[in-house]
């Protein structure tokens, strides 16, 4: 006999995938919600462009400062810009944007089609003969997919700019070579990975948030913890899938 709470991580497994699996039936057919996609882009991504933005320059002055005692010490001072570039570009400035958009839209979005569950407002959707699948789960998971992506480049920007100026605060680096030691150590093979992940952290995190929200009941009550329990899942996976992809990328680095 399985442990209850092994079961139910099963079941729930199970019902994400098929809620997953229903998103790319929907999503590919006509007729499609543009406008209403056009919307969600609009509150995902340009709405949370500035709190991305704030932290992205905070993470790249603070791992500079941090960073630069520890290389001083073993005389690798002039390798700060490049250890800056990569640590932030790979893996740093990625996973803190997802993470942010895991909090802000992933329980956005759980609190919102949540209390439409509760009030019965996805009823009256399909009684009156429009898709609520596609026009409220498709076109917020679609946009997120899609403007997280945009955010991490963003925030791999600020946060090295914000690595420019840690590395003036205590030392003088240029800013011609400050970029030019940043360029010289960043290849494809950094950008490219950590780009393509933030798709899936997207997906992640838009598909969790809509799974908790459209399957929500119990009333108020339950909105509440289809929100929290959308941020404390598509964290998790953030994580997950940040592990699963450094494992395939360094497999594919060896071979």
């Amino acid at each position: 006999m399985l442990p209850r709470i092994f079961t139910t991580f099963l079941s729930e497994t199970g019902d994400i995938a098929r809620f997953a699996g229903r998103f790319f039936k929907e999503a590919f057919k006509p007729r499609y919600e543009f406008a209403e996609f056009l919307r969600q882009c609009f509150f995902i991504g340009y709405k949370s462009l500035p709190l991305v933005a704030i932290t992205a320059f905070i993470m790249g002055l603070v791992i500079t400062i941090q960073s630069r005692p520890t290389l001083v010490e073993f005389g690798a001072e002039a390798w700060l810009p490049k250890m800056v570039s990569v640590s932030l570009v790979r893996e740093i400035a990625p996973v803190i944007t997802a993470l942010i958009c895991a909090g802000k839209i992933g329980s956005g979005i759980g609190a919102e089609l949540g209390s439409m569950k509760v009030t019965e407002q996805i009823d009256a959707m399909e009684v009156s003969g429009t898709n609520p699948f596609k026009y409220l789960v498709a076109t917020r998971i679609m946009a997120a997919t899609l403007t997280i992506p945009i955010l991490a480049v963003l925030a791999d920007s600020v946060s090295l700019y914000g690595g420019y100026l840690g590395a003036n605060i205590r030392g003088v680096v240029s800013w011609d070579l400050y970029w030019n030691q940043v360029f010289d150590t960043l290849a494809f093979s950094d950008v490219i990975p950590s780009i393509i992940k933030t798709f899936f952290f997207g997906f992640a995190i838009g598909t969790i948030g809509c799974y908790k929200g459209y399957n929500s009941n119990k009333g108020t009550e339950g909105v509440g913890r289809s929100a929290n329990s959308a941020v404390v899942i598509s964290s998790l996976l953030v994580f997950v899938l940040d592990l699963l992809a450094v494992q395939i990328i360094d497999l594919l680095s060896l071979t």
